[in-house]
């Protein structure tokens, strides 16, 4: 028996094969795991994501396949079963508790899948497709014993024409097979066998939404939309495999249900669609354009798909000083964002419901962020329809592998070329991001311009973090906690890719015993306390150092990783709201900081320095360093933890010395940000700031002593610095921040 339901999100009429009130499905629950979303609570197999899965290509008539079906873990080389040990619900992983089951699958072993449908009377004399959101990782598809073919790549959709091996009528036999080895050379992103720390339980099997669908014999089988802001145009290419020659395509935009722009042309071709005084679409007002596409044969329909659009751009652009700037829509955007792992403790790679999609998408928005990189995983399409309808930048990572091989880097590739028209129509992407810090990272240079080639509407950061390669739109650094911002470019633009990672288990919500952060936190106060300094000093960096986005590392906790703003059930926001969101607009009182004096993380910085022992009054403002050497901060050896080495220091002492000059000596919550390794003292005007012992991975807050704040004075100050040095890495740098400050020139050597 199927039931119609009507889906009020997008106007649809959706038929849910077998989901009959037997007692098995009254019977079935989910596993036992280690935490429960509130969404995941509400989950049953009569109603499993009944949304219809691909918001930018929607037809009307449709099945949707989740729900319970059969499973089997059997070993690799079996034939399919003929007993199954159970039911899965479907489209949760067999990981998760979910899917009722919470098993794992080694390199040895197969998972099937079997289920009936049937094909409503409606669609004869229609073909029937049988789509599939994602499934992890090799998969086989069967129906009624033919084999449709096999897709490899758990991250993009695929499908099948099932019509040939359809019966005439009555249930047809649905059976799919995967194999997914997970820590092998595939795609897989931070899933691995054996998690912990940053590294998460896989997700093996069906993880999205599949359903079928009847199209005529000329069918749209996709859409590419590309906005073109400066030409005022929309241009849409209708893609089809059919060779009927006597046939149109007919595309009409509309806005708030009037129609904008009608036009026709043939299928596969480029058209431009003439938008006139476009609403642009940007984070703070997304508007979106409706669509209809008709594929015509005379002056009847035969086949039609709705859609939507966003009118926007994305490029870089120089600043009245020359800084490369991010804009959006010509004008310059200062992106806030968090990473996005995109797990859930019940559902893993699977949210429980679409609600709690939106969910995530909306605190974010509350938060003041108004961007998001999705982290080496890619979402289900309602997770960018929601982005694109609340309005929310996304930058999509590449999942990334190992790429050890030949055949891994095949696969790596192959996997790339699909994501990018994959997601190419949703307005919300901006940047594509190759390469996560290295991880599988290979011919950079060539895949970067690939990117570059194949999508020039957007920017493309060849490396999030550590193996820059000087290529692509954005030179991107990570800095825990930081922040930091990479030195400006020519033709770059520096941001932040992962800063932050403040940790915080909150009991009753976590998932195990185990808890990990880049830097704990003793309670929500203290939390939120470092989180509103760390988001004012990246303010500060946006005008001192040039930088154009930063990345808080999270959004939610993920397993026994505890850096997240939430919970990693949701159910708690583990700083106070109000605070970060005026931290993040840049409107609290701390984000006024500034810097006074600038270390290597902000500039180019110049000191005088030498590994002799001075005189005694070395520190003072008179003394005469003429014969001192001059080296750019910071000082040290590379390899030593969060250092920024540009000038080499390996004796046991340093002395440094340099000028910076204030239009009046009144400062006020002037701290020291220093990164010492080791033992170090620290003086203005030859009065002693600050005696720092044994070493920090970097940099930090110092305060400054109650007579070194009454030493600073109108016009020429000097700041001085000895630092010694015991075993293993050294490095010193050392800067000046205040909130408010007074205007200052650049700090520079004496």
């Amino acid at each position: 028996m199927t039931m119609k339901i009507l889906l009020k999100a997008v106007g649809l009429t959706v038929l849910f094969g077998g989901l009959s009130c037997d007692l098995a499905q009254a019977e079935w629950k989910a596993a036992e795991g280690p935490l429960m979303t509130r969404w995941g609570k509400q989950v049953s197999p009569q109603s499993v994501l009944p949304e219809y899965p691909r918001p930018q290509m929607v037809r009307k008539e449709w099945q949707n396949l989740n729900g319970l079906w059969d499973y089997a873990i059997a070993p690799m080389d079996s034939a399919q079963p003929e007993k199954f040990d159970g039911e899965i619900l479907v489209p949760f992983p067999v990981e998760s508790a979910l899917s009722g089951v919470m098993k794992g699958l080694d390199e040895k072993s197969v998972l099937w899948y079997r289920r009936t449908f049937e094909v409503p009377r409606n669609w004869q004399g229609e073909r029937v497709l049988i789509h599939f959101g994602a499934v992890d990782w090799k998969t086989t598809v069967f129906v009624n014993g033919r084999e449709l073919g096999t897709h490899k790549g758990g991250y993009d959709g695929f499908s099948y024409d099932v019509t040939e091996a359809l019966k005439k009528d009555g249930k047809q036999e649905l059976v799919v097979k995967v194999y997914d080895p997970t820590d092998g050379n595939q795609v897989r992103g931070k899933q691995t066998r054996t998690p912990k720390g940053i590294f998460y339980t896989p997700t093996s099997g069906i993880w999205q939404t599949v359903w079928l669908e009847p199209v005529p014999e000329v069918a749209i089988e996709d859409l590419k939309i590309t906005p073109d802001l400066d030409a005022g145009a929309l241009k849409v290419k209708v893609i089809s495999s059919s060779k009927v020659a006597d046939v149109q395509v007919e595309v009409v935009a509309f806005e708030n249900d009037k129609e904008v722009v009608r036009i026709t042309g043939a299928l596969n071709q480029e058209m431009n669609l003439a938008i006139k005084s476009p609403k642009v679409w940007t984070p703070e007002q997304p508007f979106l354009y409706d669509l209809k596409v008709r594929i015509l044969h005379g002056k009847s329909a035969v086949d039609e798909v709705g859609s939507y659009f966003g009118m926007r751009k994305i490029a870089l652009q120089k600043d009245e000083k020359g800084i490369n700037r991010i804009a959006l829509n010509g004008k310059v955007i200062f992106q806030m964002g968090t990473l996005d792992q995109g797990f859930w403790p019940d559902g893993l790679y699977t949210a429980p419901s679409d609600e709690a999609l939106r969910y995530d998408i909306e605190i974010l928005k509350k938060l003041g962020f108004n961007m998001t990189r999705k982290h080496i995983k890619v979402e289900p399409e309602r997770w960018y329809y929601w982005c694109d309808k609340l309005g929310l930048l996304v930058w999509q990572d590449m999942p990334s592998g190992d790429n050890k091989t030949p055949e891994s880097r095949t696969e790596f590739e192959s996997e790339l070329a699909r994501m990018l028209p994959g997601r190419h129509n949703h307005p919300c992407i901006v940047t594509w991001v190759v390469f996560n810090e290295g991880w599988g990272q290979y011919d950079t240079e060539r895949l970067t311009a690939w990117v570059k080639k194949a999508d020039p509407t957007r920017l493309v950061d060849n490396a999030s973090g550590w193996t820059d390669k000087n290529v692509g739109d954005l030179v991107d650094m990570h800095k825990y906690p930081g922040p930091g911002c990479p030195e400006t470019e020519t033709n770059r633009a520096a941001v932040l890719g992962e800063f932050g990672g403040l940790g915080l288990a909150m009991k009753g919500h976590t998932w195990s015993k185990e808890s990990w952060g880049y830097q704990g936190m003793a309670d929500s106060k203290k939390l939120t306390q470092k989180y509103v300094s760390l988001i004012s000093r990246a303010w500060a960096l946006k005008e001192d150092a040039g930088l154009c986005a930063y990345v808080y590392t999270q959004t939610t906790d993920v397993e026994t990783e505890c850096n997240g703003l939430m919970t990693y059930d949701r159910a708690v926001m583990k700083l106070d709201a109000e605070q970060a969101l005026a931290a993040n607009k840049g409107e609290t009182k701390e984000a006024q900081v500034k810097v006074v004096v600038p270390d290597a993380q902000q500039d180019k910085v110049s000191w005088k320095y030498t590994f002799e022992q001075p005189s005694a009054d070395w520190a003072k403002s008179e003394f005469v360093d003429t014969s001192w050497k001059e080296g750019r901060a910071g000082f040290g050896t590379k390899g030593t933890p969060g250092a920024i080495v540009k000038t080499e220091w390996k004796s046991a002492d340093i002395w440094m010395r340099r000028q910076f000059t204030l239009k009046d000596g009144k400062l006020k919550n002037a701290v020291l940000q220093v990164h010492h390794d080791e033992d170090a003292e620290i003086y203005i005007n030859g009065v002693l700031a600050a005696r720092l012992p044994g070493f920090t991975s970097d940099y930090e807050d110092s305060e400054i002593s109650p007579e070194a704040m009454t030493a600073f004075r109108s016009g020429t100050n000097i700041l001085a610095v000895h630092c010694h040095q015991t075993s293993g890495g050294q490095y010193i740098d050392v800067g000046i921040l205040a909130t408010p400050v007074q205007t200052t020139t650049t700090a520079k050597a004496p």
